[in-house]
């Protein structure tokens, strides 16, 4: 719920905040105006960009949004014959969504070594997990049928692992427990990103909307945050298990570090228009901090990094056959 309301009121600001992202995704510039400007051009790409993102959400993928909606664009202007400019889908597309994820990753490295300094110079420490109990133990006696077990319990004392325990920190700042702090502040900057996502993926998407003469900005812009905010509360949960579990291990100052980050990186970029993917850069982070804590899933990596090359592509086919899809009814 803290998502969904955080990212709707970034999707409700984004028309003060981001309007020059409802002009880069118009597709003006980077094909013909007369095809910009054509209902069925923005119907496709549309099409296009939501079955890219829909596949990967079924399977708990996170690719971007923003590299759908680029491929697409491109896919179905091949498609209707328009010429593509090469040179601004360089400078103005590819360039800030390559970069945003590298900076992302050198950011948190260093914010979080800066943090995890600051931290220890206050007197507040993190706690080791030691887990003591009776561990049942199901042996098969020799020489019998494996459905005969012996249940024998043993005590037994060993470190919790990331799995079964979660690290907490010691101490007191400002007169207040260190972890109830920290965990507030997670919470703070984990609504800071879903803003930022608001504000970041609704202009793109609301800019085929202008196509029509029946939304202005603001209600392009509000119609669209309606169904993100219905889309993440209908189907966005695999992804999340992916983000938060399955990239790298993380406590409270980790996953701070990695949501404040990425925040900063994404709020920014969508003021100032460049064309960025929250994904992405909130990725990066989470690399970052893999990197750092030597604990990233090197699996899971290489495979969301495999679904990032393959989206622009696949984004690209889907755009030009949805295009000859409307063409053709």
């Amino acid at each position: 719920m803290w998502a969904t309301v955080t990212t709707f009121l970034g999707s409700l600001t984004a028309v003060l905040l981001a309007s020059q992202l409802l002009k880069a995704f118009s597709g003006k510039q980077l094909v013909s105006d007369s095809l910009a400007a054509n209902p069925e051009y923005g119907a496709a790409v549309a099409l296009g960009a939501g079955l890219t993102v829909l596949s990967a959400t079924k399977i708990g993928f996170p690719i971007s949004t923003t590299h759908s909606l680029v491929g697409a664009l491109v896919g179905a202007g091949w498609a209707a014959g328009s010429p593509i400019n090469f040179s601004r889908l360089g400078s103005g597309y590819f360039k800030p969504l390559l970069l945003s994820p590298v900076l992302a990753i050198a950011a948190t490295v260093v914010c979080y070594s800066v943090f995890k300094f600051l931290r220890r110079r206050v007197g507040v420490t993190e706690q080791t997990c030691l887990c003591v109990g009776n561990e049942t133990l199901e042996i098969v006696p020799s020489g019998c049928d494996a459905a005969v077990l012996q249940r024998v319990e043993r005590l037994t004392a060993t470190i919790g692992d990331v799995i079964t325990c979660k690290s907490r920190y010691q101490g007191r700042l400002l007169g207040i427990e260190a972890a109830a702090i920290l965990d507030g502040l997670h919470f703070l900057t984990a609504g800071m990103v879903s803003f930022a996502r608001g504000l970041n993926d609704t202009p793109k998407i609301a800019a085929v909307l202008l196509l029509t003469s029946r939304f202005g900005s603001f209600g392009s812009t509000t119609l669209v945050g309606v169904f993100i905010a219905l889309g993440g509360i209908i189907s966005a949960r695999r992804v999340a298990e992916t983000m938060s579990k399955k990239i790298t291990p993380m406590n409270h100052g980790q996953g701070f570090t990695a949501n404040l980050v990425t925040g900063l990186i994404v709020i920014g970029a969508s003021c100032t228009g460049m064309p960025v993917s929250t994904t992405h850069v909130s990725c990066g982070s989470l690399f970052g901090i893999g990197t750092v804590t030597r604990q990233g899933e090197l699996s899971m990596i290489g495979k969301i990094l495999g679904a990032w090359i393959a989206t622009l592509p696949v984004g690209a086919l889907l755009g030009a056959a949805s295009y000859w899809a409307i063409r053709s009814l």
